[in-house]
């Protein structure tokens, strides 16, 4: 499973309305932390794919998620469960936080 793109438009579909719960990368192209979390967000989506959806987000083309988010720094990644935030890693920290953020929160 690959990560999916999502927009301010599908975001309430893809996100808040799915049953499996779902962690979102809000990411910009120009962000270097971005570009070094992808390959290992990437690593969990498969690793994770039987519990877990990743999705991106970017915060250039979509604002309106950003702002309702309170969004400040990227990348950011926030996991929800049953449309509501359950955990949120702020900055790129390595492999190991992401994994925390997902064990604390998907067993």
């Amino acid at each position: 499973m690959s990560i999916v793109v999502v927009k301010d438009s599908d975001f309430e579909e893809k996100v808040l309305r799915n049953t499996s719960p779902v962690l979102v990368d809000f990411w910009a192209s120009w962000c270097n932390p971005c570009k070094m979390a992808e390959p290992i967000l990437e690593a969990l989506s498969e690793e994770y794919k039987d519990k877990l959806i990743i999705v991106k987000l970017d915060v250039d083309q979509n604002p309106n998620q950003t702002q309702k988010y309170d969004v400040m720094s990227i990348p950011t990644t926030i996991l929800f469960k049953e449309g509501g935030e359950v955990g949120r890693q702020i900055g790129f920290a390595g492999r190991k936080a992401y994994e925390d953020l997902l064990k604390k929160d998907l067993e």
